[in-house]
């Protein structure tokens, strides 16, 4: 028997051999893996598994530090994030991966335009605003009408103002809310909503269409007047047939990583996800104060132990930038890799939830009709459900989270459902000044919460003129220069 298996491969690789023989130069040097012909629906899915990995690693990388989540531990070194010291290479790797997938959703655009496919026009515009808002919130005017264009001569492409891109972006999905055709699927795979196979999922795209133009648009809600912002979010608002929003968490726009090839983890190896690491104080204090069963907590994090007796001590994390020379006698609490960064988890890129804190809070400042308790109740328990966690009986009348008709309720309850999300808690801590996040005795920069970060060392000295003309423009090019939707 194994003498014929030997002889079967063997008359096998010879028959491969002179099969080979047939097959010109050209042939055997093609790229057969390559597409030479794509479609703008082939074009999707790479950006949306590669850009929400980005904004997962953000999140891991610099909004759990910065927002008093995590914490390098125990080497909490002064030159950590959680401390406020943010260097030229803090943005770099965001910078760059944000301009490498924005070219591709521009491609994606043009194709579709040529190829006169509506939904894939509608969804480049979408994405594009989604990538486009992150990048200007996190570094102030970038470069935007002229970016992608090399083909086209555009080397050094001008840094547009913040005001210029908000306002092309809410135009854009104005735009693409208007060419969504909600009667035909996609033709290509698509992670968000499987829209190639389920046509409701053309109108999901055109739900996060919507509900990002309301993100947006309350980002800017001091520029009232400077741009018609008030206006443009009540058409919405009062318009759920022509503009319709996320309606539940089945409407979230997410990536499910379910840890088989290509939809494999952005963390290779779960152990760095914890290691040198624990738990933020803040956070889970927070959450404790909820209510001591906040389902979250056993989620989110493993339990401290005292040093001397190895006693477990619950929940406990340790204080983000404490002072120099604290010694601790308890193993804090670390993050859950289990249920984090081991598939099968979920990347949000924005859901339910938010948006009916954004509702809550348009309410509560009268910008829009309805009931801001009532918002603020379905975001307080859609933030739980998201995680297929159940809200505890009796949850919302707990005296840390029952309504108040305070704003700094609404955000704190915000930034719980944002865990994860990109650098979203940290764009909502520089608008409202909310969550108050406590100075534990060693942060840099005064205490004051970093409002940007720096330009790339490349891009300083290959597009020297524009990034000089961006900078005197702004301000200068230092952490506490505000954007202009917070002037």
């Amino acid at each position: 028997m194994k003498n014929t298996i030997i002889k079967f491969f063997g008359l096998f690789a010879v028959a491969c051999t002179l099969a080979s023989c047939d097959r010109n130069f050209e042939e055997i040097n093609t790229n057969t893996s390559k597409i030479f012909n794509p479609t703008a629906g082939s074009l999707l899915a790479p950006v949306q598994y590669n850009m929400a990995s980005v904004g997962y690693m953000r999140a891991n990388d610099f909004t759990f530090d910065i927002m008093q989540e995590a914490i390098d531990f125990p080497n909490e070194s002064v030159t950590n994030v959680s401390r406020y010291y943010i260097s030229e290479s803090t943005g770099t790797g965001y910078w760059n991966n944000s301009y490498k997938w924005l070219k591709q959703v521009r491609d994606m655009y043009n194709l579709a335009t040529t190829q006169n496919n509506k939904n894939y026009q509608a969804i480049a515009m979408v994405m594009n605003a989604w990538l486009y808002a992150n990048l200007t919130d996190t570094f102030g005017d970038v470069p935007f009408s002229e970016a992608s264009q090399l083909a086209e001569g555009i080397s050094q492409p001008k840094f547009d103002k913040q005001k210029d891109i908000y306002v092309k972006l809410l135009d854009d999905l104005k735009t693409a809310n208007s060419l969504f055709v909600t009667t035909t699927p996609l033709t290509d795979t698509d992670l968000f909503y499987n829209a190639n196979n389920d046509v409701s999922g053309i109108l999901k795209w055109k739900k996060f269409c919507n509900s990002l133009s309301l993100r947006l648009l309350t980002r800017i809600l001091k520029k009232n007047g400077e741009v018609n912002v008030y206006q443009r979010i009540n058409e919405i608002v009062n318009n759920p047939t022509t503009y319709p929003v996320f309606t539940a968490n089945a409407d979230s726009a997410m990536l499910n990583i379910t840890g088989i090839a290509p939809l494999a983890t952005p963390i290779a190896r779960y152990q760095d996800f914890t290691t040198g690491r624990a738990a933020g104080e803040f956070l889970i204090n927070t959450l404790k104060n909820n209510s001591a069963t906040d389902p979250r907590l056993a989620r989110f994090f493993s339990t401290a132990k005292d040093l001397a007796t190895n006693a477990s001590l619950g929940y406990k994390g340790a204080p983000v930038g404490y002072a120099a020379g604290t010694s601790f006698n308890y193993q804090p609490s670390n993050v859950s890799a289990t249920n984090l960064a081991i598939a099968p988890f979920n990347i949000f890129v924005m859901h339910y939830s938010e948006l009916q804190f954004i509702l809550a809070e348009l309410a509560f400042k009268g910008i829009i009709t309805g009931n801001a308790q009532t918002y603020y109740e379905k975001g307080v328990q859609s933030a739980l459900e998201q995680w297929s966690l159940t809200m505890p009986t009796g949850y919302l009348t707990g005296t840390n989270v029952a309504y108040n008709n305070t704003l700094e309720r609404i955000m704190l309850q915000k930034y719980l459902a944002l865990f994860f999300v990109d650098e979203q808690q940290w764009f909502e801590k520089r608008r409202t000044g909310y969550p108050v996040l406590p100075n534990n005795g060693g942060l840099l920069n005064d205490g004051k919460m970093p409002q940007r970060l720096l330009y790339p060392p490349l891009t300083k000295v290959l597009n020297a003129e524009n990034y000089q003309m961006a900078v005197q423009a702004m301000g200068g090019d230092h952490i506490n220069v505000v954007n202009w939707w917070n002037q």
